[in-house]
């Protein structure tokens, strides 16, 4: 027979710990709300990729519009300007996205939980307990 091995208190589910007092009120409460909440950092951070990226991809191409437009030529579609090397070359050199991206995930990390996340605080610590 296998060595049980003791999970890590970041996989430790939070239904172990809804009696706490000191747990936050999703973990106490339970069901279908502490889905959603043990997730929540990663959550976060799509939504913020998410909402960058549509709206670099949008000024990008309102941009190339105007160069093509100033040039005399016909401008590209979005789905066009998406799959086009100048888009991607123009994101790629964007380093203060990346600073700014890590500097959330750093800030993000000390008040949201991520189930199973060593970066992030277990889902039923208490806030108390975290630092937060």
């Amino acid at each position: 027979m296998g060595r049980r091995i003791a999970a890590s208190p970041e996989d430790e589910g939070p239904t172990l710990r809804q009696d706490d007092p000191q747990a936050p009120w999703p973990v106490k409460r339970g069901g279908w709300i502490s889905r959603p909440y043990s997730r929540s950092l990663g959550a976060a951070l799509l939504a913020i990729f998410m909402v960058t990226f549509i709206a670099r991809l949008w000024q990008s191409t309102r941009h190339a519009a105007e160069q093509a437009a100033a040039h005399g030529q016909p401008a590209e579609g979005v789905l066009q300007h998406l799959f086009s090397g100048q888009f991607w070359f123009e994101s790629f050199q964007n380093w203060q996205s990346e600073f700014l991206s890590t500097g959330v995930l750093v800030l993000l990390a000390i008040c949201l939980r991520e189930k199973g996340s060593p970066e992030s605080k277990p889902v039923a610590a208490p806030h108390q307990k975290t630092g937060h």
